[in-house]
């Protein structure tokens, strides 16, 4: 099979695809014959040699995909060959084929083509398992989503609003916040001009978010306890404005705030197969009846993963960007 590989790490021209060896799924794993992957903010870390797959993944890039069931390993029941599915991955969707705990697969929801399933299940169990599994958005309460036109934020809008909830978002260009709007955001707040803890405190009547949802990290830790609400919940699933922050803890104890950071890829077998089951039960219902749909920026060829990855550095999407193994036209 092909697949995209990392020889050294670096820019996004450091991802070559190339001819690598089929994988064989091991016990209780499943081989999907991919038709899609995704783009996710992880792979350009490991590209760039800062994020190495977990003991036992695959070397490749790549946390969810769309594809066909294609082979099944021994202790599998429950699916068959030819099943339609999407999956979470601890690695290997930028290829032809992977293995597949079975435990992290998911069919593809009704209403969803093939390929756009794989928008899906790393923005679905992220959000289910950080804004509901553990903050318990509740309805009524309003969620602030800090990159809301991200593929996490398009689903965590979504779902959130699935739920009752109020939801603020910040983004970075009036584009950006209207397709957050469309989905559903109640708030909208351009980050590059308007301070998204005023914003949050006007909207609410000085109560501040129950929920914040950050992918930023240190560079808005202060600024998000100051947003919290009492007895507010933040949620870090993210680093992108760094690493290391200072927290007051006076305000966090004033508030009876609570801060919690997880990831999805190293957790154990367990774990993901836990939320999986969960985003089955609770999230995959809702894409019947279209109260759910997963958001698209763009479809590329796998092979040229490197114009993805440049999309996705340059923030230059709405939603998610897929690579897909064999493209319409080609």
């Amino acid at each position: 099979m092909h697949a995209i590989t990392i020889p050294e790490p670096g820019g996004p021209e450091a991802l070559v695809w190339d001819e690598v060896p089929d994988p064989v799924p091991r016990e209780g794993e499943v081989l999907v014959e991919v038709a899609a992957g995704a783009v996710n903010r992880a792979d350009i870390l490991q590209r760039q040699g800062f994020y190495e797959p977990p003991p036992g993944a695959s070397p490749y890039p790549g946390l969810e995909c769309s594809g066909r069931i294609a082979g099944i390993g021994t202790g599998v029941s429950g699916w068959n060959v030819g099943d339609e599915v999407c999956a979470l991955l601890s690695g290997g969707g930028y290829a032809e084929k992977v293995a597949v705990p079975a435990g992290q697969l998911l069919p593809v929801p009704d209403g969803v083509g093939l390929t756009q399933a794989a928008a899906l299940p790393e923005v679905a169990c992220t959000v289910w398992s950080n804004v509901f599994m553990i903050a318990h958005l509740r309805p009524g309460e309003t969620l602030l989503v800090h990159g809301g036109s991200s593929g996490i934020g398009t689903m965590a809008i979504q779902l959130a609003k699935a739920v009752g909830a109020r939801v603020a978002v910040t983004a970075g260009t009036k584009e950006k916040l209207q397709r957050c709007a469309e989905l559903g955001a109640d708030i909208l707040v351009n980050y590059r001009e308007q301070d998204f803890v005023e914003e949050v405190r006007k909207a609410t009547d000085g109560a501040g978010a129950d929920v914040i949802l950050d992918n930023m990290g240190a560079k808005y830790l202060e600024r998000n306890v100051k947003a919290l609400a009492v007895n507010g919940r933040l949620a870090i699933i993210g680093m992108q404005g760094g690493v290391k922050g200072e927290l007051n803890i006076a305000a966090l104890l004033a508030k009876r705030a609570a801060i919690s950071a997880t990831s999805l890829r190293a957790r154990p077998l367990e774990e993901k197969a836990a939320i999986v089951a969960a985003v089955r039960e609770h999230v995959w219902p809702l894409f019947t009846g279209g109260h759910l749909r997963p958001v698209v920026d763009r479809e590329l060829p796998m092979r040229d993963a490197a114009a993805a990855h440049r999309v996705v550095e340059e923030s230059g999407h709405i939603g998610k960007v897929l690579l897909l193994t064999a493209p319409q036209g080609a």
